[in-house]
């Protein structure tokens, strides 16, 4: 599994949330240059076709594939980019109060929604652990382009012809909803799911940020999730 953290969190923000995966599968959860904060390094001025970019070659780096692509939030985006160019990586596709069916949604207006702040200046370092105990924390793939001050950007949010794409394939997809969430409304998920053909939304209690603030029943609600939705040549 690859797990692709919201906008401007870092893996360590969802160390809880991934522990509880990890019981049960190998877990990667690659920091993405220009998508998370890093001590010494400012965001970087990338689009989201760069950071899917960037996604696929970690894959590559790695020799993963097909995985099982989940991505909460903004990493959502970056999940349905990648499903979309690198098709032949992606098993399965899991977005938990994703973006992509709508505009941006204003973070400011969420408040605590929004995770945990003070992890962004951890440093993320790459590890290697046994596989179903810990979540493994990649960034090995670099990308020597200048760095300066941004935030990943695409056009107004709207991924429907990406989400178009992936709905014509024999992909498994399922969407995660929960029901406090402000930023993600109804409309916002129901837009979603109309683009990518009416998949299964599973819908759960707190609010946009439940994975972080929620680890045990984040665990228990993607095992749920995992075990209904089907597989297409997972390793």
């Amino acid at each position: 599994m690859v797990f692709v953290p919201g906008g401007g969190s870092t893996p360590l923000t969802y160390r809880h949330a991934l522990e509880r995966l990890a019981r049960r599968f190998r877990v990667y959860a690659p920091l993405i240059p220009g998508f998370a904060g890093v001590a010494g390094r400012p965001l970087d001025r990338r689009t989201l076709r760069d950071c899917s970019a960037w996604l696929g070659r970690f894959l590559d780096a790695a020799d993963l594939g097909p995985v099982t692509l989940v991505g909460h939030s903004f990493g959502g985006a970056i999940a349905i980019q990648t499903a979309d160019a690198d098709p032949d990586r992606v098993a399965r596709l899991v977005l938990v109060n994703s973006v992509g069916g709508g505009p941006w949604p204003e973070i400011r207006s969420a408040g605590s929604q929004v995770g945990d702040r003070k992890s962004l200046p951890l440093r993320m370092r790459a590890t290697t652990v046994l596989p179903r105990h810990t979540a493994t924390i990649c960034n090995s793939v670099r990308d020597p382009r200048p760095i300066r001050p941004s935030a990943p950007v695409t056009s107004g949010g709207y991924l429907v012809p990406e989400l178009n794409r992936i709905a014509a394939r024999p992909l498994p997809v399922s969407l995660v909803w929960s029901r406090g969430d402000r930023l993600i409304t109804r409309a916002r998920l129901e837009a979603l799911r109309d683009s990518l053909g009416r998949p299964p939304v599973f819908t759960v209690a707190g609010g946009h940020d439940w994975p972080i603030t929620a680890p045990d029943y984040f665990g228990n609600a993607m095992r749920t999730v995992l075990d209904w939705l089907p597989t297409r040549g997972e390793q």
